[in-house]
């Protein structure tokens, strides 16, 4: 874990107009466009509180058909996160960065890793890239965000998931200073590799 605490940096979602809030609401749009479309499993890395799916799952007609893992390390976070989970959803205290958190729980049909490109070096986000895969039923979406600070790795990630078999579905958020992408696997299924490491936080 870093030096950061990851609870009251959960407060900026809080703030009306702040560039978190808004990114919160795009990233929402989304899983619900992807519950919609069908999507029944559901994987969080890094997923805080749940404040990305657990509203939009527990408002959504189809919240009974869908299960979700949620892997998250802070354990106040998934104290958190547990109190507002609709059934059905699976909060687990543990490193998101080793696939071994998700054995279980995929392949799945939609992938969000939010808020987690922009603490690990670009190095790590090539490598979590080129995992995803082994997460993602075939016509799965991922949703993933990164700032736009300069230098801006934005375009080069979302080259790097069509390398590894995703098509671009949408990129957005440059105005307020994110990428938000999302990403829909059209490759074939690829099992699950136990043991691996994907990224280490460095925020």
């Amino acid at each position: 874990m870093t030096g950061i605490d990851w609870v009251s940096w959960h407060d900026h979602y809080d703030e009306p107009g702040s560039s978190l809030e808004r990114r919160l609401r795009a990233v929402r749009r989304w899983i619900g466009a992807a519950l919609d479309e069908g999507a029944c499993r559901v994987v969080s890395l890094c997923a805080g509180q749940g404040r990305d799916l657990l509203p939009v799952l527990a408002a959504h007609p189809r919240r009974g058909q869908v299960r979700a893992r949620l892997v998250e390390l802070d354990e106040r976070n998934v104290a958190e996160a547990r109190r507002n989970a609709p059934e059905g959803v699976e909060v687990v205290c543990g490193d998101a960065a080793v696939t071994d958190a998700y054995a279980g729980a995929v392949p799945a049909d939609l992938v969000l890793a939010c808020g987690v490109f922009g603490n690990i070096t670009d190095d790590d986000v090539r490598r979590t890239v080129a995992t995803l895969p082994r997460l993602c039923a075939p016509g799965a979406t991922v949703i993933w965000t990164r700032g736009r600070h300069e230098p801006d790795l934005v375009p080069v990630i979302s080259a790097w998931f069509e390398a590894e078999g995703f098509e671009q579905v949408a990129q957005e958020g440059a105005e307020y200073g994110y990428g938000i992408g999302v990403h829909r696997y059209t490759g074939p299924p690829v099992p699950l590799e136990p043991g691996r490491r994907m990224f280490t936080f460095r925020a």
